[in-house]
């Protein structure tokens, strides 16, 4: 049985291959996994199977960074650094901050919810 990530022979549209500029929140994600596997909390290849573990309907919905970062949620409930409700306080009150200040866009978010 092939996992989300496994695509090779499949059909799919082209590939851009041209480079694109990270987000600030990319960057964010890629310092702090960087970090964290500097520190052995999570190891590369426990990442990658958080990663293919979303499933393909979820893996399918989101971007790299994305993956990563759900990964990584998981991984930190998973081994007791931080609990669910943490991770959704801060979430919610980062969705509050960037509502207020006109960055995001929340009748999109209920829109994608649908």
């Amino acid at each position: 049985m092939r996992g989300p990530n496994d695509v090779g022979g499949t059909p799919d549209g082209p590939v851009d291959p041209e480079p694109h500029s990270l987000t600030f929140w990319e960057k964010q994600i890629d310092a702090l996994r960087g970090v964290i596997g500097g520190k052995k909390i999570v190891l590369t290849d426990e990442n990658r199977r958080y990663v293919e573990a979303l499933g393909d309907d979820v893996y399918n919905t989101l971007t790299y960074y994305q993956r990563w970062t759900a990964a990584l949620s998981r991984q930190m409930v998973d081994k007791g650094i931080l609990t669910q409700d943490e991770i959704d306080a801060k979430v919610a009150e980062i969705r509050a901050r960037l509502a207020a200040d006109g960055e995001l866009d929340v009748e999109a978010l209920a829109k994608e919810r649908l």
